[in-house]
């Protein structure tokens, strides 16, 4: 399993608006879990955009990760766009987060609109699936 660690971002790939210390950096380094679905989506496109694969695993739910989750060096993350969310918050055990990546895959431009479900999973967020939208 690869990790690229050798150039953290400092402001958050996943377009908050913070820093990635003060945003996903705890999530990705699994130094404590995302309290939300959206929180949670916006560390996995960070663990993307970074190359950590042991937390898409972990923020994926067991049933429905892959065995091969193929991250490309050639991928350049261009920016996440929350579109938005349903549930998905303390107290709720599923939730819905509606979103676009954009990223760029050896200069060709690739766009990913989907929704994606998350649900509670031994007390925490895990994806379980998406929806590409149109």
């Amino acid at each position: 399993m690869k990790h690229r660690t050798e150039s953290k971002p400092q402001i958050c790939p996943c377009e908050s608006g913070k820093s990635y210390k003060t945003c996903c950096q705890a999530y990705v380094e699994q130094i404590t879990d995302a309290p939300t679905a959206e929180a949670l989506m916006r560390s996995r496109y960070s663990a993307f955009a970074v190359g950590n694969e042991i937390y898409l695993r972990y923020s994926w739910h067991p049933d429905n990760c892959p065995k091969n989750i193929h991250l490309n060096e050639n991928t350049q993350w261009l920016g996440l766009k929350i579109k938005g969310t349903s549930e998905g918050k303390k107290g709720n055990k599923t939730g819905e987060v509606e979103f676009v990546a954009r990223s760029k895959i050896s200069g060709k431009a690739s766009r990913l609109h989907e929704l994606s479900r998350f649900v509670q999973h031994h007390g925490r967020w895990v994806y379980v699936d998406g929806v590409c939208q149109q």
